[in-house]
């Protein structure tokens, strides 16, 4: 295998602006641009392209190529990062390679194609700060890749078989959906947590992260003859969740659950899919790589403003039954009524709900999986699914409040970031990293 080139969609809108530093040429035209662009989508769906020497419709994709890879680079404007979560912002963004404009659902995307390896400089400088230990950076590098070219593999089997990918479940008692990258049908991969951090040269790299996508070129982790699905995400809150709770209902032996310790604390039952386990689990702070306050190790995960959520591990938010039941019905488009109950119905190896009843005066219905129940109770995302439900205030049945109390931060499955930053601090190595939190799982250098 030679180092693949990948697409990374980046940003979708109608108007796209962008500078071109360095020259780049037009795929399939004589003419070469450079400085100050933007792209525009006409209401009848033809899009324009301009620059200070060029103005004209393009009637199929645009593509622009740098004369010179290693000189050039092209900046995005305003792309949007973190798109609904908590800290969603605009910024200016820079990326090597190549720029290409298509035209889906009446916007324009702009897509950046590059080799693999230079891609992954910038994922695993955008999910964690490129200052990180080099054992930390070397094992996301690996997963980082992994997880892409299973992602590629996975499509392509999908395409083969003609089958059409199913993610909603709806009967009239349940609505269970989930969420992955199955989407994208025009590129690899996008640009934003919905499948991996990648903000181009705008977060600045660093001799180690250099080396440590240089040290593992081609190294991926295998199961079976396959190449992982590597997931990870920020906290996985003392133990890892599993695949099929979260995403379609295939099993991956190496994404099952486990303790993210050197042992199981004492005085808990780690079975979290019982009730009484998953609170008395919730409800207190037991040991784990991924507890901890440590600055130095938080900082090499959390980007800046990932740095504006501190309570990653264990978090508590409060919502008055105005809020959950207004929150509800603009989030899911079903109106309960007054909020009577959030009944946990079913729970995963990490006590994240994959099922939840919500109860209302006008309706009652079953959700799930974790990400939609997250979104259907924040006005972003709730940190994790792994929550217990206090209801307070009570008069004739109706709460006044709901407390949500919770436990760490994203889907939980694979990789533990913070975990695994403290493990790199403990002196394990990017291998032992990569055993803990990928069992079964075995190292081949694939280029």
């Amino acid at each position: 295998m030679i180092t693949p080139e990948i697409s990374v969609g980046i940003l979708s809108n109608t108007t796209i602006r962008f500078r071109l530093n360095e020259t780049f040429r037009i795929a399939g035209c004589p003419e070469t641009v450079t400085g100050i662009g933007e792209a525009v989508l006409s209401k009848a769906g033809k899009m324009t392209v301009s620059f200070e020497n060029l103005d004209r419709p393009f009637s199929g994709p645009l593509t622009l190529e740098p004369l010179d890879y290693d000189a050039a680079d092209f900046e995005l404007f305003d792309v949007v990062i973190g798109v609904q979560f908590h800290w969603e912002r605009k910024e200016n963004q820079r990326f090597k390679g190549s720029l290409s404009l298509l035209v889906e659902d009446a916007r324009i995307t702009a897509v950046n194609r590059l080799p693999l390896e230079d891609y992954l400089i910038s994922v695993i400088s955008s999910e964690m700060k490129a200052t990180s230990s080099l054992q930390l950076l070397k094992a996301h590098a690996v997963i980082s890749r992994s997880w892409l070219l299973a992602q590629k593999e996975k499509s392509a089997l999908l395409n083969d078989s003609g089958e059409c990918y199913q993610s909603v479940t709806n009967t009239d008692d349940s609505y269970i959906r989930w969420y992955d990258r199955e989407d994208h049908s025009l590129y690899d991969v996008c640009a934003d947590d919905h499948c991996q951090r990648y903000q181009g040269i705008t977060r600045i790299s660093t001799p180690i992260v250099n080396e440590a996508v240089r040290s593992t070129s081609g190294e991926l982790l295998m199961y079976d003859g396959r190449i992982c699905d590597t997931r990870f995400s920020k906290c996985c809150g003392g133990i890892t969740e599993e695949f099929q709770n979260n995403w379609e209902p295939v099993r991956h032996p190496y994404l099952s659950r486990l303790v993210d310790n050197e042992a199981v604390p004492a005085g808990y039952d780690p079975d979290l899919t019982a009730e009484a386990a998953a609170a008395q689990w919730i409800n207190a702070t037991p040991p784990a790589f991924c507890n901890t306050d440590d600055p130095a190790i938080l900082s090499q995960v959390l980007n800046d403003y990932d740095m504006e959520t501190p309570d990653f591990y264990r978090w508590e938010t409060t919502l008055s039954q105005q809020e959950i039941s207004d929150l509800i019905r603009r989030k899911t488009d079903w109106d309960f009524g007054d909020i009577l109950d959030l009944v946990p119905i079913e729970r995963g190896a990490s006590g994240r709900l994959i099922r939840l009843q919500i109860v209302g005066t006008k309706k009652t219905l079953i959700i799930g999986k974790e990400l939609f129940i997250r979104k259907a109770l924040s006005e972003s995302h709730l940190y994790s699914s792994a929550f217990v439900v206090e209801k307070h205030g009570i008069v004739d049945g109706l709460p006044s409040k709901f407390v949500l109390k919770g436990a760490g931060w994203g889907h939980g499955v694979g990789l533990c970031q913070i975990g695994a930053a403290m493990m790199s601090a403990k002196g394990y190595d990017y291998k032992a990293i990569l055993t803990h939190y990928f069992p079964g799982a075995t190292m081949t250098k694939a280029y």
